[in-house]
Parts: C-alpha cells; structure tokens; sequence
C-alpha cells in the first residue's frame, strides 16, 4: 500500500485536526446568524410596536444586549449538546452499538451464522495483534450493513445488522470484517466517534427549535383570543432556531461525508490486503447493491452514526453532496475493474446456511519459535535484506490471518470453551502465571485460594496441565482471546482478578518480563472498562526529549534473556535507529520494570509517526544475536501494544528486523 500505519494514523489525526477546524467556523456562522436574526427581530418590533417591544422584551427599544444574549445562548447550547454527547459516548463503542439496537453476541450461541460471525472476528483480531473486540448483532435490522466503534483497541466493538449476518458468504463476511478491522487500525473510530457528539451539539439547536415551533401553534391561538402577539414572536424564533440548526447539521453532514468517503476507500483496499481476496468484499458489495432493503438501517439513532457504517445506512438525499459513503458501483469497479455492472440478488439466509458450518480457513503456517536464523535456511533470503518490522504494524496479511485460524483450531476444545466465558477466562489467565517450581507454586496457589471462589480456583487446577503443555507462542493469543470475556466481568469481580493477578505474580518476590508483559497488556485493555482513565495526549512531537526513556528500553530489551556478552552490541544495534536520541546503556541493576512502565507511558505520548523507529530500534535490539526467541517476542509484541501499535504474529521464518541502519 502507499501508505503505512503510522503515515495513516498521522492522517487520522490530521482530519480531527480539520474537522475541529470545520467545526469551529461552523458554531461561529450559526452564533453569528442567531445574533443576526436577533438584531433584525428587535429592530423591526422596535419600529413596528415600540410599547409592545419594551413589553415583551423587558428592555428599552435602543438596548443592543438581545444580540449577545441570543448568540451566546445558541453557543452554550451547541457546547454543552456536544459535551453531553461526548459524555454519553465515553463508554465507547458498546454505547454506539447499544443506541443502535445492538445486542452482545456471547460464544455460547446455538446461531450457526453467529457462531461464524464470531469466529471470523476472532480470527481477524489475532491477525491483526489486537484484542479481540466484543461483537455485537443489530437484531432488528434487515439491511446488510457493520460498523466498528470505539475510541481505541480497548474499547473497540464490531457490530454487523441480521441481514449481514444471515446473507452474507463466509468470505464476504470475512471481507466486510476486514474493512471494519481496517478503520480500527487506522484511527478512524476515535474520529468517528468524535463526529456523533460534535454533530449533536449543532443539531440541538435545531430540534429546540422544532420544540418552541410546535408549542407555540396553542400559544398563538390563545393570544389571538387575548389580542397578544406572543405566540406569534415565539413562533417566529422557534422557526428561526430550526432555519439555523439544520442549516448548521447540513454544514456538518457535508464536513462528515467529505472526512468519510475517502477513508472508505483507503479501509476496502486495506480489507483486501488482509484477505487477499477482493472477491470477498465486492460480493458484499454486490449483494447490498442487489437486496431489497440494500445497506439501509431502520433505527432512529442511525443518522447520527452513518458515517461509521460499511455503506450507506441512511438516505443520503437529493444529491450525493451529504453521502458518506462512495457509490457501490465506484467501490466495486475499484475492486474489480472488469465488473459488468450486475448485481447479487440472494435468497434470504441462504448463505448463513450453506457455508455457518465452517468452523475456520486453515492455513499453512504452523506454531513455532520466531528464529531469524530460519530465514536464511528455508527462505534463503540474507539478514542485511529483510523488511523493517514496524512495516508490518497495522498490516495483518492472508498470512497472518491463516495462521490465526489454524491457531485457534489446534487449541484444546476444553481451553477455547474456556477462555470464552468470565470464569474460564480468568482461569487461564491464572494458569499462564504459575509458575512450574513446586514452591512458588504452592505459595501460589495458597494467596489464590484466599481472594478467589473455590470454583475458580478448582477450574484453574483443572485447566493447569493442559494450558502448561501448549506451545509457548500461544500465550499471548490466548490473552488477546480471554480480554472481552474478561470485559464481562462485574466490577467486584474485577477488583478481585486483580488482586488475585498481583498475588500471582509477586508469589515468588520477582517479577518476570513475560509477567510484566502480561499484567501491563492485561490492565491496558481492561481498565478504562472499569476504571475512569484518560486516553494518553500527544505531548512530544519528536524524540528529542526521549533520550531517558529510550535508554531505559533499549538497555532492557539488551539485558533480557540473562544476556551478558552480546548485550552491548544489542544495545548499539537498537540505537542505530535513533540517530536524533542521545542514548546511554544502563546496567543490569538500574534496569527495573518500574521506569520501564514510566519510560512505555513517556513514549506512549510522543506522536505516533515518531514511534515507528522506537519500534525499529527495539527488534533491532532483539534479533542482535540472530536468535529470536518465544519470549523476546512476546516481549516485543507487547510492547508494541504499549506503544499502541498493534504488531501482528512473527510467525516462523517471517522477517523480524532489519539490520542496515547498523553501524
């Protein structure tokens, strides 16, 4: 693609950046139009009835306040209509999917076509190296349409209508998901999100004024009997109120399609690198195009989030200025240039039930250690060759996305029943940290039993042999999988798996890197869900300032596996990727897993452009011995997590880093 993770993301952020911009001239003409009209009223009462004018208005005929006083009102209503959304919506994207009809789809559901909706989602998120989001069903909705939402990974939701559902083929539904996952990775639902509540508050304005217009129909009949003109002056500032609200939401419509219809583009040809099948998502496309209710959805709330569907969910209007979404037919040549222009016609369900029995893709790749020294042996391609690694965040491939299917289908039946349901979830969570010395294990299990129910503690004995013979890059999938069973807790329940988690850990008065990088990912993805947290500001636009954080990373990453000799030169291999950063090797002792969470959290705020040779350095610093090991990358992957920068498996023989910015 021409473009890369970081380079959209920077984009994503440029279009908030233009919409506030938008936005900002918007409120400005609609406070300046109400001020006007204002003005106006005041003056033709003045000339037409100036007893009535001092009457009604309470103030002398020459008064100039009513202008102000009229044009704040309109901008503290349009303000406080916008917080109140943006409130509303900070629960993220389960809110949006909920205000739509949505309804959560939990893995227990007998539903063959909801079965494979979640087993595609699932596969699509362990490609991608982000956590499976949530999926939830838009019942009533016969329309073949979805949405992702959020404001971030740890927040994110898919949500899909019935007729998506039910019509569509498993590789369609593969190719819609796809696109959905896209916006996920490229930052676009933040800015979505973000146009809901800012379009609300525009909105406002116009349907207060719908309100004064109905209420003063009776007003006005009963003042046409007291000879009072009241009804009639509130008529006209009701009728004023709607002109200029819903001239502002056409203003925001027009800046929501213009933000939109682009970015539709940019999320089909990122579906289609993820699949490698284009035929996937224009069949979706095809299908809309030929069913009787096409992509339409029927709830009230939907006008408001039409910008965030796949296509367009509501009717765009007269002219194609407001639509958010490109013609299908635009989509689909872009997908298949030779298209004739014939669209789908499907029986309803029928897709469901021919191809909900596919349980998953399989593909070729198999588990194993990630070794660069593979890659010289069977791919026959030299170190100095390979592709940078932070290409491939927010890049999931067909290759990434077979791996994940067959990952999932060669884990035990007992363990995905498992991590898909609270209890079980938090049992493998617990399995993963104990530790396999019979002590520390017994220590363990002692702290588990006085914070946990003896069920769960009996379930995680029950699961601890099974989960201790799986492969070790399994791991972290297996987090990635538990995390939206884990949203399902209570919030008791919450407190009480962390304790039970900070129990575990510090059992053995140590804590491990994979135990560290476990707990961070863990808490990252589950705490906003619990806890009131602040997303993290950019407040660094370059590295320059980073040179502490820096050196405390690169030094860890050089220290881990107990490495001694090969550790300087890790160090300086990492460093050579930061050529604008004054980095300093610390020793063993003065590496600690405190400043490296302050150093992940510090690196977290610097503009995400600026991340891509922090991640550079780091696999550079791991693969400085050409031997990658299981632990190395989980620890790599997640502190790509950290960093928000969703890196996907490091499959067997797959390029890791690479080594030419060396000195």
């Amino acid at each position: 693609m021409a473009t890369d993770f970081f380079e959209r993301q920077s984009a994503a952020r440029k279009s908030t950046k233009w919409l506030v911009g938008m936005f900002t001239i918007g409120v400005v003409c609609i406070v300046g139009g109400t001020a006007f009209l204002a003005w106006l009223a005041v003056r033709e009462l003045a000339v037409a009835n100036p007893y009535e004018s001092e009457r009604l208005l309470g103030l002398p005929q020459d008064q100039t306040a009513i202008p102000v006083i009229a044009g704040l009102v309109s901008l503290s209503l349009i303000v406080l209509g916008t917080l109140y959304k943006l409130s509303q919506l900070r629960g993220g994207g389960s809110v949006v999917a909920e205000s739509l009809g949505g309804k959560r789809v939990f893995p227990n559901v007998d539903t063959l076509a909801e079965r494979r909706l979640l087993n595609v989602v699932e596969e699509m998120a362990l490609a991608s190296g982000v956590p499976v989001p949530p999926v939830y069903l838009l019942e009533g909705e016969p329309g073949i349409n979805a949405f992702a939402a959020g404001y971030a990974t740890s927040d994110a939701v898919v949500a899909v209508t019935r007729g998506c559902a039910e019509n569509l083929s498993r590789e369609e539904l593969q190719g819609v998901v796809a696109h959905e996952f896209s916006h996920i990775l490229n930052g676009d639902m933040r800015l979505n999100i973000r146009l809901i509540g800012v379009l609300h508050g525009i909105l406002l304005l116009g349907l207060i004024g719908r309100i004064i217009l109905r209420s003063s129909g009776g007003s006005h009949r009963r003042s046409s009997r007291d000879n009072n003109n009241s009804g009639a002056y509130l008529m006209m500032i009701g009728l004023a109120m709607l002109v200029l609200g819903y001239a502002g939401t056409l203003m925001g419509n027009l800046i929501k399609a213009a933000v939109s219809r682009q970015r539709e583009y940019l999320a089909d040809a990122s579906a289609v690198q993820f699949t490698r099948n284009p035929g996937g998502l224009s069949g979706a496309l095809k299908k809309i195009g030929g069913f009787v209710t096409g992509s339409k959805l029927t709830s009230a709330n939907a006008s408001e989030a039409s910008h965030m569907f796949f296509a367009q969910g509501v009717w765009e209007g007269f002219t194609s200025l407001t639509a958010t979404h490109p013609p299908l037919r635009k989509r689909i040549l872009a997908l298949e240039p030779g298209w004739k222009g014939k669209f789908l016609v499907t029986a309803k369900g029928a897709a469901a039930g021919q191809h909900a029995g596919a349980a998953g893709l399989v593909g070729s790749v198999t588990a194993g250690h990630v070794d660069t020294e593979q890659i010289d042996e069977h791919d026959q391609v030299p170190l100095d060759v390979v592709e940078h690694s932070a290409d491939q965040v927010g890049e999931p491939t067909e290759l990434h996305r077979s791996y994940a299917a067959e990952l999932v289908a060669d884990l035990p039946h007992i363990v995905v029943n498992a991590v898909h349901e609270p209890y079980g979830a938090r049992a493998i969570v617990f399995c993963l940290l104990v530790d396999r010395d019979p002590e520390i294990r017994r220590i363990q299990f002692a702290a588990l039993k006085k914070t946990s129910p003896k069920d769960l503690v009996a379930l995680t004995i029950k699961l601890l042999r099974i989960v201790e013979a799986l492969d070790a890059s399994v791991r972290l999938p297996l987090i990635d999988m538990a995390l939206p069973s884990l949203r399902a807790m209570s919030h008791a329940q919450y407190q009480e798996f962390i304790r039970c988690f900070q129990d575990l850990v510090g059992a053995d008065q140590r804590i491990a890197l994979f135990e560290w990088t476990l707990y961070r990912i863990v808490l990252r993805h589950l705490r906003p869900q619990f806890e009131r947290t602040a997303p993290p500001k950019i407040a660094y636009y370059g590295l320059q300032r980073m040179n502490e954080a820096c050196s405390m990373l690169l030094s860890t990453l050089a220290h881990a596996d107990n490495r001694r000799a090969e550790a300087p030169t890790a160090f300086k291999r990492g460093a050579a990727y930061l050529p604008n950063v004054q980095v300093e090797m610390l020793s063993p002792a003065e590496c600690g897993l405190a400043p490296l969470s302050e150093a992940l959290d510090k690196l977290n705020r610097v503009a995400r452009k600026q991340r891509k040779s922090v991640v550079e350095a780091c696999a550079a610093c791991i693969c400085a011995d050409h031997d990658v090991t299981v632990a190395e990358a989980e620890l790599f992957r997640g502190i790509c997590d950290m960093l928000d920068c969703p890196m996907p498996p490091l499959l067997p023989g797959q390029p890791v880093a690479s080594p030419s910015a060396t000195a």
